[in-house]
């Protein structure tokens, strides 16, 4: 798969809550038709980073470009019409609701009905469960269902780039494997992905790209392998800081704090 071509880029964004800055310069790039994971120890501003995606946070500094136009000072809405669709960390069905109108929930925005159909129909085919459990209510799903009834209704949209706050979230090994199998179908079908996970080796076998945040600042970006292999991040998850050594392997990219 061909991921050359850079369609969202954030350069220099420092973000944050009450006047303290959680992003403190972030500089990276996403490519088309590839598979972003982002990285780091907790605290690191990687949630933080999706919401100024998804227009939920503005950044107080600096641009994120997605296919040449500026997200910064866009509404959720705004930023969902250009492609954009994230999926929460948290579950977010409403629970009383069925399955099925759940996923249909996810066209809102498309006024026609028998595109809609056509859509309910693809992600059907994709997401059995959205077929066998139509009628079932959301909330009597397990959390691993309800996980994949979430990927189905952000497909409504047939986003470009499809934006994950880790999915993996609470989920049992076996359910593990099946989202992260969806995540790799989902951009085998055409979607770009950014993906924030807690599961870091899994995520990063599977990715293209990966980007390791530390302390609100990328500190380690490469292939999803170079990163995986990196010996420096294991220094990073046990607690330790990044620095810079004769061992960094030189396709890898290091940015110094001051």
């Amino acid at each position: 798969m061909s991921t050359s071509t850079t369609f969202l880029t954030f350069d220099g964004i420092v973000a944050g809550y009450g006047g303290g800055d959680v992003l403190r310069g972030v500089d990276f790039t996403v490519h088309e038709g590839g598979v972003t994971c982002i990285v780091g120890p907790n605290g690191s501003g990687k949630s933080t980073l999706l919401k100024t995606v998804s227009g939920l946070l503005h950044p107080r500094l600096g641009q994120i470009v997605f296919k040449g136009t500026a997200l910064v000072g866009k509404t959720p809405r705004e930023i969902l019409k250009l492609g954009i669709v994230q999926v929460p960390q948290q579950h977010s069905l409403f629970r009383e609701m069925s399955v099925e109108e759940n996923v249909s929930l996810g066209a809102f925005l498309v006024r026609d009905r028998a595109e809609v159909a056509r859509r309910l129909s693809s992600v059907r085919e994709m997401f059995p469960i959205v077929a066998s459990r139509a009628k079932d209510k959301a909330g009597s799903l397990s959390g691993g269902q309800q996980r994949l009834v979430e990927f189905a209704r952000c497909l409504m949209l047939e986003p470009e780039l499809v934006v994950l706050d880790e999915p993996s979230m609470g989920l049992d090994p076996k359910t593990l494997r099946s989202m992260f199998d969806t995540i790799k179908l989902m951009n085998e079908m055409g979607r770009t992905v950014l993906l924030v996970e807690q599961n870091a080796r899994q995520a990063l076998k599977l990715s293209h790209h990966g980007v390791v945040l530390e302390n609100g600042q990328v500190r380690l970006s490469g292939t999803g392998k170079e990163v995986l292999n990196n010996p420096e991040i294991g220094a990073l998850y046990l607690g330790g800081t990044i620095k810079a050594g004769p061992e960094m392997h030189p396709d890898v990219t290091m940015e110094e704090t001051d």
